[in-house]
C-alpha cells in the first residue's frame, strides 16, 4: 500500500520503458529524484504501463491513492489515460502543455491542425448526435495528467511541467536546502511485451463493429451492455485491424508504429485523426481502411490454421457508407496538397 505523507497534494508516477536504454533509465531516474524532493508529493515508479496486469503489484497499489496523478511514461498521452481507465485508474483527462502543438512556435500551424475536421458551429447538421460511452458513464472528478517521455530529451522540461501542474513556483524555489519530499516507492515486478487494443470511451459509441470484426475473442461486454476488452491476450501480435474499421477512431494499439493508431492526439469533432502513413510510404497505399483491416485479419486467421474471410457483407456496408460519406480532414488535406504546384 501507498502511505502518503499527510499533507500530500499529488502522486506523481512514472512508468519505465519496455528497454533498459540507459538513457531513458537515466531520464526516468532523473526525474524520480527531482519531483521527489518537493513536500507533499509520493513518486511511484512502476513497470510498463501497457504490459501490466490489471492485478499487478502497480495497479493494486495504483487504485489506493485518492486525488489527482501525473503520469509519466513513453506511450502517447491518451493512450495512457486509457490504459489507466481500462485497469480502473479513472479520472478526467488533466492539461498537459509540454508537447502539445502550443509548445512550439507553430502557433498557427497548431490552429489549423486543430480545425481540421472540425464542423463549421453555424452550419446545419443532419449528422444525429450520438452518445460515448463516457457521457453515460461519466468518469471521476480527478485529475489524470498523463505526460508523454518521447516529446523531450531534457529531464527539467519534465520537471518543470510537473511542478506547472503542482502548482509549483519554479522560479522562487531554493534548491540549496535540504528538502524533505514524500515517498519515493519503485515497484519491481516481472513483465512480458503484450499488444492488444485500448479503447478510448470519450469516442467509443458502443456501435459493437468492433466485436463482429474481431474472430479471435478480444472484444466482450460488461454487465451494463458496454464494450469492453475482455481477452486482451487473445490479440494477435502486430494485428492494429480493428482500430481501422471503428467508426469513431477509437481503438489505440499504444505500440503502434503508425501516431494515429498509437494515440496520437487527433482534433475536430468528428473525431478524425490523420496516420501519416497514409500519405507517406503507406504499405498498400491505394487500399482504403476496410481492404487493409480485411486483409490484416486473413493474414491471422492463415496463422492460426483458419479459412479467410475477406470483405463480407458487413465490411462491404460499411465500406459503402464511408464512400457515401462526406470527405473527412484527411481527404480534404490531400486535396489541399493536390493544389500546390510541386
Amino acid at each position: 500500500m501507498i502511505s502518503a505523507v499527510q499533507d500530500a497534494i499529488c502522486t506523481v508516477v512514472i512508468s519505465r520503458g519496455q528497454s533498459r536504454n540507459p538513457q531513458k533509465r537515466g531520464l526516468e531516474q532523473g526525474i524520480a529524484d527531482e519531483i521527489g524532493k518537493l513536500k507533499g508529493v509520493d513518486v511511484l515508479t512502476i513497470p510498463h504501463l501497457y504490459d501490466l496486469p490489471k492485478t499487478s503489484d502497480s495497479y493494486q497499489k495504483l487504485s489506493q491513492i485518492e486525488g489527482d496523478l501525473i503520469v509519466v511514461s513513453w506511450i502517447y498521452s491518451r493512450a495512457a489515460h486509457w490504459i489507466l481507465d481500462r485497469n480502473g485508474i479513472q479520472g478526467q483527462v488533466g492539461l498537459v502543455e509540454i508537447g502539445s502543438p502550443d509548445d512550439d512556435d507553430s502557433d498557427d500551424v497548431g490552429l489549423e491542425q486543430s480545425n481540421l475536421g472540425a464542423t463549421d458551429p453555424d452550419s446545419e447538421s443532419t449528422e444525429p448526435v450520438v452518445d460515448r460511452v463516457t457521457d453515460l458513464y461519466p468518469r471521476p472528478d480527478r485529475k489524470v495528467h498523463c505526460i508523454d517521455l518521447k516529446v523531450e530529451n531534457d529531464p527539467q522540461a519534465f520537471i518543470a511541467e510537473i511542478k506547472r501542474i503542482l502548482g509549483v513556483d519554479v522560479s522562487s524555489a531554493d534548491t540549496s536546502l535540504p528538502i524533505v519530499g514524500g515517498h519515493l516507492v519503485q515497484v519491481e515486478e516481472q513483465t512480458s511485451r503484450r499488444w492488444y487494443p485500448v479503447i478510448d470511451f470519450s469516442r467509443c459509441t458502443n456501435c459493437m463493429e468492433c466485436v463482429d470484426f474481431c474472430l479471435f475473442g478480444v472484444y466482450g461486454v460488461d454487465g451494463t451492455e458496454n464494450i469492453l476488452v475482455e481477452q486482451p491476450d487473445n490479440c494477435r501480435k502486430g494485428c492494429p485491424a480493428c482500430s481501422r474499421v471503428c467508426p469513431a477512431n477509437a481503438i489505440i494499439f499504444p505500440q503502434h508504429k503508425a501516431p494515429a493508431i498509437a494515440g496520437a492526439e487527433t482534433e475536430g469533432d468528428e473525431g478524425f485523426k490523420i496516420d501519416l502513413s497514409q500519405l507517406f510510404g503507406a504499405p498498400n497505399k491505394n487500399e482504403d481502411p476496410i481492404e487493409t483491416a480485411a486483409r490484416e485479419r486473413d493474414e491471422q486467421l492463415l496463422l492460426v490454421g483458419r479459412d479467410t474471410i475477406g470483405i463480407d457483407e458487413q465490411l462491404k456496408k460499411r465500406q459503402a457508407d464511408l464512400s457515401a460519406s462526406p470527405k473527412d480532414g484527411l481527404d480534404r488535406l490531400i486535396d489541399s496538397l493536390d493544389e500546390f504546384d510541386l
